[in-house]
């Protein structure tokens, strides 16, 4: 995997070393309410993070940390896996520590990753859900460019309820490349 980096970040592949860092930074009431159970112990985390390596070497999925400069440590983690063969379709989530959030990093990482998906691996179609009620999530998906195709009523369980997602989408051929405030 290469590392990608721009803007004062760094994105790279998933390491074990990383997985106390992403297990603090992600395990939170509010950054993981919106999304799928994350592994719950430090042991249970690295397996995760073999789990995903052992995916990208058989072609299934991807896996970046992000690292803003001077920090040194990863704050989020962006996995995108294959829908068809040779991700020509693939599905994308993305995940920031909450003390990042605002301050212009998602924006700068998923533009890294958004080159990468369709500039590299060749995506012709990137999709993403997100709860209905993320507004944050779905804000941002919005400002990059995605359009929201649907609703999938009650197709998240979080602590025993269904909530509604947003399924969003992005082409190859409405890719920009152009992040909001960023030339190219």
């Amino acid at each position: 995997m290469p590392v990608l980096s721009a803007d004062a970040l760094t994105l790279r592949e998933v390491r074990q070393e990383d997985a106390a860092s992403l297990l603090a930074m992600l395990a939170t009431d509010d950054v993981s309410r919106f999304m799928s159970p994350l592994p719950p112990t430090l042991d249970s985390f690295g397996r995760f993070v073999a789990w995903n390596n052992e995916q990208r070497a058989s072609g299934q999925s991807v896996c970046f940390v992000v690292i803003p400069e001077g920090i040194g440590s990863p704050v989020g983690v962006c996995q995108m896996r294959s829908l068809e063969p040779a991700f020509v379709t693939a599905e994308w989530g993305f995940a920031l520590g909450s003390p990042f959030w605002g301050t212009g990093l998602f924006a700068s990482a998923a533009q890294l990753v958004l080159d990468f998906a369709f500039g590299t691996l060749g995506v012709r179609r990137l999709e993403a859900r997100a709860c209905a009620e993320n507004r944050r999530g779905n804000g941002a998906l919005r400002k990059l460019g995605a359009t929201p195709e649907g609703v999938l009523r009650r197709s998240f369980l979080w602590h025993g309820q269904y909530h509604d997602q947003v399924l969003w989408s992005i082409l190859d051929c409405d890719w920009t490349g152009v992040a909001p405030g960023r030339s190219r």
